[in-house]
């Protein structure tokens, strides 16, 4: 299982893993999906398909090209304390961040998830192949990196202490919990100082603990933004926070590359204008969560036929897509099992 990242208050992970099927459900007060005539509790009717779905062994994500989802890009998370001891601490992290995109990513993943590579010889092997160069810091002493226990932060935690030792850092890795444990000891200092984190989870993490459960989202889908208001809150909390990288461990809506290819489709708008009674798949919140099945209709004006309770980017949604039992299905956007287009 992932580390869960994401706050009560901000949907960027669905949980559960059930596996009926349910009917179609559109966002309503109550969220209770209709039982008769293919109408939801909302008046909304299912869709007949126009595009069945494709079987196939590889699976891609179709790119959000309207912005539905919350940025979650990869950004490095440093004690204030020991940013301001090393002040060249954040810079050297940052060249980590400019070496890293989506793609880079996912086949980091899948060397470790897959082809089943430790995660510090993959870490190794890219710092070594991404020709990351960095100075020896003038003032440099023992950082000790926070890796929470899931592959992706286990080698994002080994790249940020390859190259912190490339500048003269003694840089360590150590295993740590939820970041209901973890962020206290960042805070602090003394145990970590140094943590690969996700900009949208970790900004809304720190606004629900500064500004109480009831306050009004920071992060959006605007990177900029959502950064700037990182910073303020990352101030406030005792942290310093670096520059965002390309790469995005998100929500994402995936298809077979032979469904993508059959249609010509590589955007969830062109699948809109496309296809019409869409098989979904995804955790049983979706129907609710308006990042999801909700937004998936208000904004690309996707239509649906079908909602099948799996899971949230785990086996078996992955797995009914490539038997062609769903035609689109909720993914995380650095999963090692993804193609690349």
């Amino acid at each position: 299982m992932r580390l869960a990242r994401t706050p009560l208050s901000t949907p960027l992970r669905l949980a559960g893993a059930a596996t009926a099927v349910v009917g179609l459900t559109l966002l309503t007060a109550c969220g209770e999906p209709g039982s008769a005539g293919g109408e939801t509790s909302g008046g909304a009717t299912t869709v007949a398909a126009t595009c069945e779905p494709i079987p196939g062994d590889e699976i891609v994500v179709l790119d959000d090209d309207q912005n539905l989802q919350t940025v979650d890009n990869i950004i490095p998370a440093v004690n204030a304390d020991t940013a301001a001891q090393y002040p060249e601490l954040v810079a050297v992290l940052d060249e980590v961040s400019a070496a890293l995109d989506t793609d880079t990513l996912i086949a980091l993943n899948r060397s470790v998830d897959i082809d089943r590579e430790k995660s510090e010889d993959v870490a190794a092997e890219f710092v070594a192949s991404a020709g990351i160069e960095v100075d020896e810091a003038e003032e440099a002493g023992p950082v000790t990196i926070g890796a929470a226990d899931f592959a992706e932060s286990a080698t994002l935690g080994n790249i940020y202490a390859e190259v912190l030792q490339d500048a003269g850092y003694d840089a360590e890795v150590t295993t740590i919990g939820n970041r209901e444990a973890y962020l206290p000891a960042l805070r602090k200092g003394e145990q970590i100082q140094v943590v690969p984190e996700y900009v949208g989870t970790l900004t809304e993490f720190i606004n629900v603990d500064v500004n109480g459960p009831d306050a009004e989202p920071v992060a959006s889908s605007d990177l900029g933004a959502t950064v700037e208001g990182l910073r303020g809150l990352a101030d406030e909390v005792g942290l310093v926070v670096g520059e965002p990288s390309d790469a995005q461990d998100q929500n994402a809506f995936a298809v077979t590359t032979a469904f993508a290819e059959e249609h010509g489709v590589t955007t969830l708008s062109e699948l809109a204008e496309t296809c019409d009674g869409l098989i979904l798949g995804a955790g049983p919140e979706c129907t609710e969560r308006p990042f999801c099945q909700p937004g998936l209709e208000e904004t690309y004006g996707l239509t649906f036929s079908e909602f099948r309770s799996l899971d949230a980017g785990g086996p078996l949604t992955k797995e009914a897509l490539k038997q062609g039992e769903i035609t689109l299905g909720l993914v995380f956007s650095s999963d090692g099992s993804l193609s690349t287009q």
